[in-house]
């Protein structure tokens, strides 16, 4: 169980409930990051009193630093303090809940400190994944999924045995906001439609991506490096209701789901506590006032992104770099109102034909991949 804690990305919605888990379970805080909430994280400093606070630029690092003149708390800033506060001593657990690739080297970097690391940032798989896996091996540190459905996945993986059993990986997919559209249904769709999803609280970027189904594709590349699992043995069904987080599949046919309220607390909870368990201040499942519970097949041919990121796979090397790239660069501007909901799927699936593939060696590869990623679907509008 962790006893000590460095939050990358202590701000957003899945820091403040991991720190809502600390203090419920007197888990101690070392280091904490944001990006720009500069208010929130001084809230944050002052409550839990960390060595270490980092801000995204310069600018607000000097404003905290102000706030917090009467602390002991450092305060940096930038790549280099996210570095900092994943190896910092004190902490024996990193949780990386950054949005997006930015998470890749301070997770590595964490790593080659050897901390263990509550992986809530997908990205860092996605692009990465080789390169990470083989790092955690290396120093003999454990990744625990904080997503949900990874989170599930893991459950229900605690009564596998041994892998030859797995027939496949069953993920649940919620629909988004567009469940039963057509691709021209969705050529003029708002940013505000499109950051409405009917059944989780999230940021802005990842409510995006679960609407355009970008997330689940990213789900499928991350499940394929967390679990060691080829990614045909990946599959992903739609579950209006999200309430069966995701399943497993053994080879007598044998179905194992994992089960819960969509509350996050939960996964987060056991990527901090595994093996224990502890009471969690979630609501109860009660089927009976459920009732019904939905499965679909995906929609492939109207969200092009769930279909690109299981190309990218195929592709291999760089593939799902650029696949990731892209889609964060073509997310910023659909949010920014520069182009269409239906132009972030065709620019993801261009990039993969439009930019060379190549092998990943190193984190550099990872870079110039994500680089070109994003000048191709800038050069394109």
């Amino acid at each position: 169980m962790t006893e000590n804690i460095s939050i990358l990305g202590s701000t957003g919605s899945i820091g403040t409930q991991a720190l809502s888990v600390c203090e419920k379970l007197g888990i101690k805080v070392s280091a904490l990051t944001a990006n720009g909430n500069v208010e929130l994280m001084e809230q944050q400093v002052r409550k839990f009193k960390p060595k270490l606070a980092v801000m995204g630029t310069q600018e607000k690092a000097e404003d905290l630093k102000l706030r917090l003149s009467d602390t002991d708390t450092k305060v940096s800033f930038g790549i280099e303090g996210l570095c900092e506060a994943a190896s910092i001593n004190e902490a024996d657990t990193v949780l990386t809940s950054v949005v997006g690739m930015v998470g890749l080297k301070p997770t590595l970097t964490a790593i080659s400190a050897k901390k263990n690391i509550a992986l809530a940032n997908k990205e860092t798989l996605v692009t990465g994944g080789s390169l990470v896996t083989k790092a955690a091996r290396d120093n003999n540190v454990n990744i625990y999924p904080v997503d949900s459905e990874h989170s599930a996945i893991f459950q229900c993986l605690q009564g596998c045995p041994d892998k030859k059993m797995l027939n496949r990986l069953i993920l649940t997919a919620s629909g988004g906001p567009f469940f039963g559209k057509s691709y021209d249904d969705l050529k003029n769709v708002t940013v505000e439609q499109a950051l409405n999803h009917p059944n989780w609280s999230m940021g802005a970027k990842i409510t995006v991506d679960s609407a355009s189904m970008m997330n689940k594709g990213l789900e499928v590349i991350e499940a394929r490096w967390l679990f060691d699992v080829p990614v045909e043995k990946i599959d992903v069904v739609v579950h209006r209701e999200s309430i069966v987080h995701s399943m497993i599949e053994y080879n007598d046919n044998s179905v194992i789901a994992q089960l819960g309220v969509p509350d996050m607390k939960i996964p987060i909870q056991y990527a901090l506590t595994y093996p224990e368990r502890f009471e969690c201040e979630v609501g109860k499942l009660d089927l009976t006032k459920i009732a019904k519970l939905s499965f679909y097949e995906p929609d492939y041919e109207t969200f092009k992104c769930l279909r690109a990121c299981k190309k990218s796979m195929e592709l291999g090397g760089t593939a799902p770099v650029l696949a990731n790239g892209a889609n964060e660069e073509a997310v910023r501007l659909f949010l920014e109102r520069k182009i269409s909901f239906t132009d972030i799927g065709d620019l993801v699936w261009d990039s993969m034909s439009a930019v060379n593939i190549k092998s990943i060696d190193s984190l550099q590869d990872v870079l110039d991949a994500d680089a070109a990623a994003r000048e191709f679907v800038r050069s394109s509008i």
